[in-house]
């Protein structure tokens, strides 16, 4: 995910590189390419050349433009990246929040107002790849694409996310029922709760074996008696859809 900073203070433009900085060693999947500009006219020849960010992180009063410019030009653009604005005025939230800009966030810039403006940044962006599941953790929230879950174990009323990348994301304590923090999975088609305290990602099942799934993990999921003949048929129905 690429990153576009632009602030004409060098000391402000530091500020900022060391808060990405703590945010991914808080978040070591969050993959940033960053990329910094003091003069926002360098940023604005390469939004016209079409070499657009992800995400903007822009100062709002600057030398020869503002960051409201920069945010009219990223909108025309077409490309629905996410802008974050940091400023020392609030003189300009209307506009900013007419941008549709994630966060106004004001100077000196607080690290955990900044980490949340991140995660919102993020999401935004994530969505817009394909659905996303998002899941609070004691470092904030983390947004996860459904498709790079393999299964989700509720162990203690904390939701422990088993990711296709072998990594596994745990959650705080959840206040819903299981069944209430899985609901939009299950409308994504391919999730199947099989067990009170499990669902999984039908995609990365590798065989369906009695009273349990082997996953491509191979971790061994159990499925409820209830459940079983359940489970077997949306398995069934499942695979033969993959293959019309």
């Amino acid at each position: 995910m690429k990153i576009a900073i632009c602030d004409d203070s060098i000391k402000d433009l530091a500020a900022i590189e060391i808060l990405l900085g703590k945010y991914q060693e808080q978040y070591p999947q969050a993959d940033f390419e960053v990329e910094k500009y003091t003069d926002p006219a360098q940023l604005s020849r390469q939004i016209q050349k079409g070499a657009l960010a992800d995400i903007y992180i822009l100062d709002i009063l600057m030398s020869g433009t503002t960051g409201i410019s920069l945010g009219n030009q990223i909108k025309n653009s077409g490309s629905g990246a996410a802008i974050i604005y940091i400023t020392s005025s609030d003189d300009f939230a209307l506009d900013a929040y007419g941008l549709h800009a994630v966060r106004y966030l004001l100077k000196p810039i607080k690290e955990g107002n900044f980490f949340e403006a991140l995660d919102c940044a993020r999401s935004s962006q994530e969505r817009k790849k394909g659905p996303v599941y998002l899941v609070k953790t004691k470092q904030g929230l983390v947004s996860i694409p459904c498709s790079k879950i393999e299964y989700i174990e509720n162990i203690s009323r904390m939701l422990n996310v088993h990711l296709t990348d072998g990594s596994d994301i745990t959650s705080i304590f959840i206040r819903k029922s299981f069944d209430d923090e899985i609901k939009a999975l299950l409308q994504e088609g391919n999730f199947m709760q099989v067990h009170k305290s499990f669902l999984i990602n039908l995609n990365y099942v590798k065989r369906l074996e009695g009273s349990s799934l082997t996953m491509d993990s191979g971790a061994a999921i159990p499925i409820s008696k209830k459940n079983t003949a359940n489970v077997k048929r949306q398995y069934l129905n499942f695979i033969s859809e993959q293959y019309k």
